[in-house]
């Protein structure tokens, strides 16, 4: 019998506890800086959406938070500790599922293959792994290779692999931006359905506002160079979401023009600034 991960790795935190805060965080490379003094604090149990201006520094944010890069100035904590390397309860979902996952492995080994380091038994990581397919709807899959599947199955394994040990935080860097529309909303309502019923913290980023506003708990919206916040917004739309209703109501068209509305002028402002440089 299988078993449904829960996140239970790390000190117990409750509903809207700090869970991940960012303290003044600035990223420099070769003198020039990106991100200045980002400041937020992500609550347990909530999903939070990055947006921002393309080349904001939305990616090498999500580097800093996980502790893939070292920022230049102020701090990223977990539950109080100081993220300096990539933490054993936070998983990362990258865009480029087809390079994550390898091929000469079996689905139900790409997603065990993480818990190795884990020093469970074989037993365990494969209950682990089934547990972590079934949630994301491939238990049917899981003796195929990668290359067998479309995008959108990938894209699950590479999901189903980040949960399977359990992860209290989860950071996706634009994951759905390589598959079509109709696989891009299953996958939004899979990511909002695990979330639910895991209870764990999503935080991801993405270049599409209807994507973000749909998703969040809160929208941060990243502007201006070097990069800040410029608005974090509340959606208020509930737990139960659905892609043609809860898009056709006025407050997601409010939500989603505001968020607009700010990402655009930073956009304006940042080409006015771009031309009377140049010229």
């Amino acid at each position: 019998m299988t078993t449904t991960p829960t996140p239970t790795v790390g000190k117990a935190t409750g509903p809207n506890d700090a869970l991940l805060v960012v303290e003044n965080l600035g990223k420099s490379f070769g003198g020039h800086e990106v991100l200045g003094g980002i400041n937020v604090t992500v609550r347990a149990g909530e999903f939070m959406c990055i947006v921002g201006p393309s080349g904001a520094g939305k990616t090498t944010l999500l580097q800093c938070l996980s502790g893939l890069t070292a920022p230049t100035t102020g701090a990223v904590t977990l539950r109080g500790e100081r993220v300096t390397e990539p933490p054993a309860e936070m998983a990362i979902v990258f865009q480029d599922y087809s390079r994550s996952l390898m091929p000469w492995l079996s689905v139900l080994d790409n997603v065990a293959l993480p818990l190795r380091s884990a020093k469970i038994g074989k037993a365990e990581r494969t209950e682990k792994a089934m547990a972590a397919l079934t949630e994301v709807g491939l238990k049917d899959h899981v003796h195929k290779y990668p290359w067998q599947l479309s995008g959108g199955m990938q894209q699950r394994v590479a999901i189903a692999r980040a949960l399977a040990y359990a992860p209290s935080i989860v950071l996706m860097d634009e994951p759905f931006a390589s598959v079509d529309a109709q696989t891009r909303a299953d996958l939004e309502d899979l990511t909002l359905n695990v979330k639910r019923h895991l209870g764990i913290t999503i935080l991801l980023v993405t270049h599409d506002i209807d994507e973000a506003v749909y998703l969040a708990d809160r929208v941060l919206v990243m502007g201006k160079k070097p990069t800040v916040v410029v608005d974090l917004v509340e959606t208020h739309l509930g737990p139960h979401r659905d892609q043609i209703a809860t898009k056709a109501t006025r407050e997601f068209a409010e939500l989603r023009s505001r968020v607009y509305k700010q990402i655009r002028r930073d956009d304006l402002t940042n080409s006015a600034g771009s031309i009377a440089a140049v010229g």
